[in-house]
Order: structure tokens, then sequence, then C-alpha cells
């Protein structure tokens, strides 16, 4: 009678220590990464009234059963879903983490090391990353300044806001690369400023420059050289201004220069200039030369060779038209062969053509359509019209004051008579075209008037040795101009024009070289070399005599490998950047830096960013794994304690994207596991299980009742 009794009390117990797991599931509903729990039941203890027999082979007898009864329920286990995922609740908060996978945050409390799934992370007043609820200090790995990179080591504290890490130091620029294409057919690299580029650099102080450097083409494909132009800083002035030195080399080098071997070329004189070949020639003399000198009739540009031409609108508009030309040379008509100089008066006459957005535009002048009339307004302010075809001086007068400038410095005449053509004539759509004569001096005394050209040329004779004019029969005749790194020679010219011409090339800065048959980059200063230093000057002395520091410069290593000389329309986009191109693009140089971000990525690495465009990784989140993670042992405030049957820390702890199946998401934390439709289902069955057991007593207390009343 008794057994039964106890029965029902162990099953009211079980099913109360049920009850009380499944109140704790719910109670934590919304506790971040809670992780929910299931009891186990199992039966107590059984009491044998008959044990077992087997078969008697002698007797015949066959075996019976044990007799066992039951004495009630015990808990098996309390089991813990440790490892089923929460659901993700974000927050926007960088500092919360949450864990996807089997891993555990590692905190520490000072004294012990704790295991967490609670990413709700904040950092305190010494600028340690800690847990938001208990302030345990989160561990992880500490950044390596030998390395560049994280150190996997014992876990340590991650103080993140530490004075360190608040700013980023300025450092100086100690890489460079060009990139792009430099195209031979570039007009740019052939001229004299050749084809810029700009490089950004900093020094130790942080303060920045624009170094600015330049290709040229030499006489040979493939080859050009860069050379150091000049150094601005940030206000635009050169330093060899702001350091008042001599001499931009003072401050820094690039490249020593040198002397290409000289190059003999031969060049024929182009069509459009008039040629007389000399008779003979000695081709036996060292050099060989003409027995008598070649002549060469040249036609000069008017801006050329006429004082002030340049300056007049007028005359620009009229020759582009081809309107212009030459009437006369000291008031006589002009002929074929007549000679002007430095005394002489040239006369010109032209017609220039306006548009009425020109007029309106440049010169105030309206246009009334209706009634096809120009007006302008006087110094009182005045609508004036304009004659369509003045011819009274007056009106002639007007238009010239109108035109202002345009009409400056030429001569706009008033018709003698009825029958001569006004100078001004408006067209129906309100086109103006002006007739004008000019007079000009000019600035040389050998010119001639070239009737076939309608301009001025100038006789040029080739002398062996001659000096100056052998200068300007390269320039005028063959083209050749010399520059800062070229100079042309005249050897001689031929009888029939072919002139004989040594080219002597020099460089400043570095030598590039490109192959020929691929276009791809060969080397820079000198062959096996794809780098080249911009060299800068520990001191300087100024004009004065005094020293200037220049120690807070680096040196700039310029890595030319990734340029190409192919063809790209005849446009160069060769350019220079600071660092060295990869990823890390290490030796950029940087001013001083205030934090303005944090970030946490997948891997747990803690990444700062600074105003000054600079990242530093700052640390990494490690985790732990356990090989039974269900063998951890509660500690109250979502911490975790290893155990015996969880296996023990190292102590070093993970990457947690090491195993590939594991990540950290920054601004989201994860939530309770806890399914209340199956909390609910499970009070439901354990309500039924406590009341059935309740009943067992008090129908064995009803027996125990009957067997007292039997002695009445």
């Amino acid at each position: 009678m008794m057994r039964s009794l106890f029965s029902g009390v162990s099953g009211l117990k079980t099913h109360q220590t049920r009850m009380d797991v499944i109140g704790n599931n719910i109670a934590n509903v919304n506790t971040t990464a809670y992780k929910s729990q299931n009891m186990v039941f199992s039966d107590l203890l059984y009491q044998t009234t008959q044990a077992a027999s087997g078969a008697n082979a002698d007797t015949g007898r066959g075996g019976i059963n044990a007799r066992q009864i039951g004495l009630g329920a015990k808990t098996a286990a309390i089991n813990t879903a440790i490892t089923r995922q929460g659901s993700a609740q974000s927050t926007n908060n960088p500092w919360d983490v949450m864990i996807s996978g089997e891993s555990f945050f590692i905190v520490n409390s000072g004294s012990q090391n704790f295991f967490t799934r609670d990413g709700s992370f904040t950092i305190d007043g010494a600028g340690n990353l800690v847990m938001a609820s208990t302030g345990y200090k989160v561990m992880g790995w500490q950044y390596d300044e030998d390395t560049g990179d994280i150190r996997s080591d014992v876990v340590s504290a991650l103080q993140v806001m530490n004075r360190e890490n608040l700013t980023a130091e300025a450092e100086a620029t100690t890489r460079g690369y060009a990139s792009g294409i430099v195209d031979k057919n570039d007009t740019s690299v052939h001229s004299s400023g050749g084809k810029v580029m700009s490089l950004k650099i900093f020094d130790a102080e942080g303060y920045d420059y624009s170094v600015l450097m330049s290709i040229h083409a030499m006489s040979k494909d493939g080859l050009y050289y860069v050379q150091l132009d000049d150094i601005k800083n940030a206000d635009g002035k050169s330093l060899k201004d702001y350091y008042k030195v001599a001499d931009i080399s003072q401050i820094a080098t690039f490249g020593n220069g040198g002397n290409m071997d000289p190059v003999s070329k031969v060049y024929a004189v182009p069509e459009g200039i008039d040629y007389t070949p000399a008779t003979e020639a000695d081709p036996g003399a060292t050099p060989p030369v003409t027995a008598s000198p070649a002549k060469f009739l040249v036609n000069y540009q008017f801006e050329e060779i006429l004082t002030n031409f340049e300056s007049n609108p007028m005359m620009s508009i009229a020759e582009a038209a081809g309107t212009l030309k030459v009437t006369k040379i000291d008031g006589k008509d002009v002929a074929d062969g007549d000679k002007a100089t430095s005394n002489s008066k040239v006369t010109m006459e032209g017609s220039a053509e306006l548009t009425k957005d020109t007029l309106q535009r440049d010169y105030g002048i309206t246009y009334d359509e209706k009634a096809k009339q120009y007006y302008y307004k006087d110094a009182g302010g005045k609508t004036v019209p304009l004659a369509n075809e003045p011819r009274t001086d007056a009106e002639v007068k007007a238009w010239a004051t109108v035109l202002g400038k345009l009409a400056g410095g030429v001569n706009i005449n008033e018709p003698a008579n009825a029958t001569d053509p006004s100078p001004i004539k408006v067209s129906e759509d309100g086109k103006v075209v002006v007739t004008f004569t000019a007079e000009f001096t000019p600035n040389r005394d050998d010119l001639q008037y070239n009737n076939a050209s309608g301009k001025f040329a100038v006789p040029l004779e080739y002398v062996a040795d001659g000096g100056p004019k052998d200068a300007e029969v390269l320039q005028r005749v063959y083209g050749l101009t010399d520059t800062d790194n070229i100079k042309y020679n005249l050897d001689y010219v031929t009888p029939d024009g072919h002139a004989s011409v040594t080219v002597n090339e020099s460089y400043n800065g570095n030598m590039l070289v490109f192959d020929t048959k691929t276009g791809k980059f060969s080397y820079i200063g000198a062959q096996g070399q794809n780098e080249a230093v911009l060299d800068f000057s520990a001191m300087a002395t100024d004009m004065t005599g005094a020293s200037v520091d220049l120690g807070h410069f680096s040196d700039v290593t310029i890595d030319f490998e990734s340029l190409t000389n192919v063809n790209n329309g005849k446009v160069s986009t060769a350019g220079l950047d600071n660092g060295d191109g990869t990823s890390a693009n290490q030796g950029t140089g940087r001013k001083y830096g205030e934090m303005i971000g944090v970030e946490i990525g997948q891997d747990g690495k803690i990444r700062a960013s600074y105003d000054n465009g600079m990242t530093k990784l700052l640390g990494q989140i490690a985790v732990a794994k356990f090989a039974n993670a269900a063998g951890l042992s509660k500690a109250g405030n979502n911490l975790y304690s290893a155990t015996m049957n969880s296996g023990e820390f190292d102590g070093i702890g993970q990457d947690i994207t090491a195993d590939g199946e594991g990540s950290m998401e920054s601004g989201v934390l994860e939530m309770s596991n806890v399914d209340l439709a199956g909390e609910f289902t499970e009070m439901i069955t354990t309500q039924r299980g406590f009341q059935a057991n309740s009943r067992i007593i008090t129908t064995s207390d009803t027996l125990l009742e009957e067997l007292v009343n039997l002695k009445r």
C-alpha cells in the first residue's frame, strides 16, 4: 500500500522539476542567446518480490519471469539545446555581435575565463571591449606591429580604444607606381613640356605635396626619359621658392641623366619651299660640303614677320577666311619679288564676316529681326540704330566705335562716291561683312613678296659652318628645332636638297625604355630595373647661405613596370599614384588622422577607420570550440564554464572562420532559441502528469482509510 503512495510522490516531484525547466525556458524567451532546456524522465527503482527462474529440464517445468514492483520516477537528464542557432535580431549597434556556428565568445571575469553566446558588447572607460551586462572583458588576439597582422597567441583582453588606436600617426610616402599608356604619336610626349604626371606624396609630418614629372620622347622609337620638373606644396608653391633655393634639384633628384650616342639622319626639302640646289658637292671633305650655297625661299606667316599683326582680332578673322591679302609696300602696288624691310609700310586689305550672335554676345549690339536693323546704346544710354550700309563718315565711325577692339588698328573707310561699295553690309539674316585696310611694319629686313603664296618669304642659304643661318635652315626648311635635350647639327646639303643632320641627344632624369616589338615595359634607368628613386636631400643651402633641413621627406621608390607603349589614339594616359599598387598599398603615406569609426568583420577582426583615409587592424575576437558543447556548465548571466565532459579550453582559442563554417555578424544579436509552442505543449503534458500522480496519492490514502476502518 505504501509503495503506490511514494511512487505518486516521486512522480509529483519529477513533474515539478520538469515544470521548473519549462518555466525557466519561458522566462528566458527574450534572453539574448539563451539556449532552451528539456528534461528527460526515467523510472526510479524496482522491488523484486520473486526473482526470475529458468526452465528445469529434469522436472519439465518452464521458466518464470521476475516479479518487480516499480517505486516511481526520477529526473534522468536535463539537456540544453546549445547547438541550435537562435534567430538574428538587428540592433544597428556596431558593438553587438552574433556568432553563426557552434563557437563561443571568450570573456574573462578577472580571475577566470567564461564562455558565452551573448554578443551584446560595449566599450568601458578604459577602452576595453566588455560584456554590457557583466563588464567581463572580451578576449582575443592582439595586432603584431612586426608582421602587420594578428598574432595568434594566448588570448588577452581587447583594448580597442586605447590612446594609440584613437589616432593614426602621419607617415611619409615611400612608394609609388606608374600606370597607363605612353602613345608615341601623342604630341605631348614630343613637346618641350612632355607628358606631365603628378604624384601626391606626404612627408613625415603629414603635409602633402605634388611631385610633377614628365615623359619625353627621344629620337628612336621605344626610347623616352622621365624627369623631375617640380615639387609643390599644398598651396601650389614650388619648394624651390618656398625654401629659396636655386634649383629644385637641391631638394630632390630623379636619376642622373646622360647623353645618347649621336645619330645621323637624312632629311629632304618638303613641298612648298622654293629650292635652288648647289651645283657641286665635295664628298671627300670631312664633313662633306657643298661647293656653292644651297638656296631656299621659305614662306613666313604674317604674325611672324609683321609687328602687332597677331594682336589684331579683325586680321585673324580675315586670314582664317582667306580674304586677307597684301596690296601695297610703301604705297606702291605690290608685285612678285618686291622687297620689304623693317622700315617699310605694308598695306593689307580684307573682309571679316561677323554673326549676329557674336555681335550681341561680345559687343552688346542687338538685332531687330522684324526691322532687319542693328541697334546699340550710346554713352547716354540712348538706343541708336546702325546703318545697314553706312556711306557717310559718321555712319562708318558709329560702327567702328561699337566694334571697339575688333576694329582697332584697321581702317574702315567712307565710300569715296555713290558708286563705291559700302565698307559694312548687313545681310537679311543679320550677318555683317566688314571690309577694311590695315598697315603694318615688318620686324626683319630680308623679306620679299611671294605672289604664289600671297605671303612674304625669306631667302635662306646654307653655307658650311654658316652659324645661325644653319639653325634657321634646319628649323624653317627641314622642320627641326633644337630642344633642351635634342640638338641638330647640319653637316651638308646635297644637290638634290637632302640634308645630312647629326642628332645629339641628352636627357635629364631616368631613361625609360619599351620593347618596340610588343610595346611592353623594358626598364627604367638601367637594364633590369623596373623602379627608380625620387631621392630627397637631407639638407640644402638656400640663396642666402643658410641651411635647410629636409629630413622630414623620405625617398620615394617608383615602379614603372605597368606602363605600356602602344597605340591609344594619339592620347597618352600615363599617370602616377602613391603606394605600391597592391591590395595593402604599402608606402602610400598619410596625414595625421583621428578615428571616425570601428567595424568588426566576419572573421572577428576589429578595424578602425580614420579621417585620413587609413584603416588599422586593432585586434581579433577569438572563439572557443568544444568537443561536447552540451557538457558546458551554466554559470548564470548567459555564461558557461568548461567541465570535464565539455573538454578543456586550451587558452588560445580559434579563428571563427578557420573551419569555413562559422562567422560573426556585427550590428546583430542572437535571440533565444526557446520554442514557445513546444514549451506550452510540454506544459500541458506536464500538468496532466502532475494531476495523475496526485490522484495516485489520494486513491492510496482512501485505501489506507478503508484499512483503518476495519477495526470498527
